[in-house]
């Protein structure tokens, strides 16, 4: 059946109702991811700080909770919103955001030496846009959503993955130009490969989002 895309509106909570629990808890998850990249942010931007896991530990604290409580929602409300099978993978794609961030904070911490003259600032803005764009994503999955407008959300995570992954290509070509001591070469292979994870990350939740919208259009 051919809809017309101009325009069109619904509201997954009037199935239930507005006070379903579902989409304050994959809001707060969400949350949760955006404020891990926020922290990772912090922890570069003041290297004469005393550095900790701190953020990153409550941070990931909070996630693990969310999850385990959308998990036994999940299991115990007989009905719900959002398909149960949508709720979890949603769940699990945000909860894997916070989880990546906490590995780039620790292996930062563990070698910070190797940081001297590395410059990931630009893949930390794109980190930043990808999980403010979740946020919003979610926020209007909880309300009246506007089809395009998610499709638009949707898109542009599309493209700050692709970015972030020219980003990264640029940083193994630099890697790879064997001006780099073979300790330091690894660290940063290893560094590189968790900062492209993070917007992967992000792009599979906005696909988990898209894919629901539609679903229930």
């Amino acid at each position: 059946m051919f809809f017309e895309p101009k325009n069109i509106m619904f509201s997954l909570q009037k199935l239930l109702g507005k006070e379903d629990k579902f989409f304050a808890l994959l809001e707060a998850s969400a949350a949760e991811g955006r404020a891990s990249v926020q922290a990772l942010l912090k922890l570069l931007k003041n290297p004469d700080r005393e550095r900790t896991l701190e953020d990153f530990v409550v941070s990931r604290r909070k996630e693990k909770r969310i999850a385990n409580e959308i998990s036994e929602a999940v299991a115990t409300t007989f009905v719900t919103a959002l398909e149960r099978e949508d709720i979890e993978a949603l769940s699990l794609a945000l909860y894997r955001i916070p989880k990546t961030v906490e590995k780039i904070a620790e292996h930062i911490l563990l070698a910070p030496h190797f940081m001297d003259g590395v410059d990931v600032s630009r893949q930390l803005v794109m980190m930043e846009k990808a999980t403010e764009t979740l946020v919003k994503m979610i926020v209007e999955l909880h309300h009246n959503v506007n089809i395009q407008s998610i499709r638009a959300h949707n898109d542009q995570l599309q493209a700050i993955e692709g970015e972030a992954d020219k980003l990264v290509l640029d940083l193994f070509r630099d890697l790879y130009s064997g001006k780099h001591e073979p300790l330091k070469a690894v660290f940063l292979k290893e560094l590189y490969d968790l900062l492209e994870k993070v917007t992967d990350r992000c792009r599979d939740a906005g696909n988990v989002i898209n894919h629901i919208v539609l679903k229930n259009s």
